[in-house]
């Protein structure tokens, strides 16, 4: 990725504020990683109940958000066969359209799309996962040439969200006067703005942050600490990323929230669970109506195979942030207590 071009003050340093005492105009944003709730392909593997009790422990914390948001990891597709070589590390995802009821249920107000198996099932994939989740009125974006960004008004507040990945068909982290020109727009037509991204070497040996740009499988996968403060600095309040697989650490940049990767949150099947991919934060973030930090709360679940995330009473999603965050994160301006509460250092 390229330096981030200047901007035109979209972002104002010196009107930070520190709010030692909650405010009172703030809101709520839940913030997950990455969904993939059951497969029909090559073989079926599907939850208990048609997937009813998926997000059991979850329901109540993300409809009681202002606004709940998460990634799709694959397609919303009844049919079709996928061109993907799957031999090797190569996977094919495909979860029955009605699931796209679950997510309404659960919470969701957006999920990203700008991920490598939004096409796992080509165009017919793409458009009967966009139909899915129209038809429960969950928005979307990532793909380049179709959805860029959506605006989403709740309580009367305007939240723009955008998506971005590292594969051709997504709108890509490295491209970046393509993130200025988005995120700038959507600046201009909400009072949030919310940037989702998918980036980053997968596995337990990728839990650390780099300050470099990462490749994997002989793909470069962003500069994720540029990506994110370039966001920030055109005028993005709320960076969460995924594709990981395993948490990262978290960061205050110009007084705006950026989590490096959430990891996996509901994925029972299609990929490891075992042992740090099975822990799976929920992170709820209040924030000023024009997305300035107030503080945050780390709710840590965890996964066992078919039954999705449950309530983990030890917070070893929230311990394991916060050690990433101390470790690679010094100078990030957040302390995370053992309860997984976020607040400025």
């Amino acid at each position: 990725m390229t330096a981030c071009r200047p901007t035109d003050a979209k972002r104002d340093v010196s009107a930070s504020v520190v709010y030692d005492e909650p405010h009172e105009d703030t809101v709520t944003i839940a913030l997950t990683g990455d969904i993939l709730m059951g497969l029909t392909y090559p073989t079926e593997r599907l939850p208990q109940d048609s997937g009813r009790q998926l997000f059991a422990d979850a329901v109540p914390i993300l409809t009681s958000s202002d606004i709940a948001v998460g990634n799709l990891e694959g397609t919303l597709f009844n049919g079709g066969e996928t061109e993907k070589d799957l031999s090797g590390t190569s996977y094919a995802f495909r979860t029955p359209q009605a699931y796209a009821g679950l997510l309404a249920y659960a919470g969701y107000d957006f999920v990203s799309m700008a991920n490598n198996h939004a096409f796992d099932f080509g165009i017919e994939g793409v458009i009967a996962t966009e139909h899915s989740l129209d038809s429960v009125g969950i928005k979307y974006a990532g793909l380049r040439g179709r959805t860029e960004m959506v605006v989403i008004t709740r309580g009367g507040v305007r939240y723009g969200l955008c998506a971005f990945g590292h594969n051709g068909y997504t709108l890509q982290t490295q491209d970046t006067a393509v993130v200025a020109e988005i995120i700038e727009r959507l600046h201009r037509q909400a009072d949030i703005v919310i940037v989702s991204f998918h980036g980053g070497a997968e596995g337990y040996a990728y839990s650390h942050l780099p300050d470099s740009m990462e490749v994997f499988l002989k793909e470069k996968r962003g500069h994720l600490r540029e990506f994110a403060h370039c966001c920030i600095r055109h005028g993005a309040d709320i960076v969460y990323g995924h594709g990981p697989h395993v948490m990262r650490c978290v960061e205050l940049y110009q007084d705006r929230f950026i989590a490096y990767s959430l990891g996996n949150f509901c994925t029972p099947f299609g990929i490891s669970i075992k042992g740090l991919a099975g822990l799976a934060p929920l992170i709820t973030m209040r924030a000023t109506t024009d997305g300035r930090f107030v503080d945050a709360q780390i709710h840590s679940f965890i996964q066992s195979y078919g039954v999705g995330p449950r309530r983990d009473s030890e917070n070893r999603a929230a311990r394991q942030i916060r050690d990433l965050t101390i470790a690679d994160m010094p100078d990030g301006h957040l302390e995370i207590l053992s309860d997984g509460y976020v607040r400025r250092k």
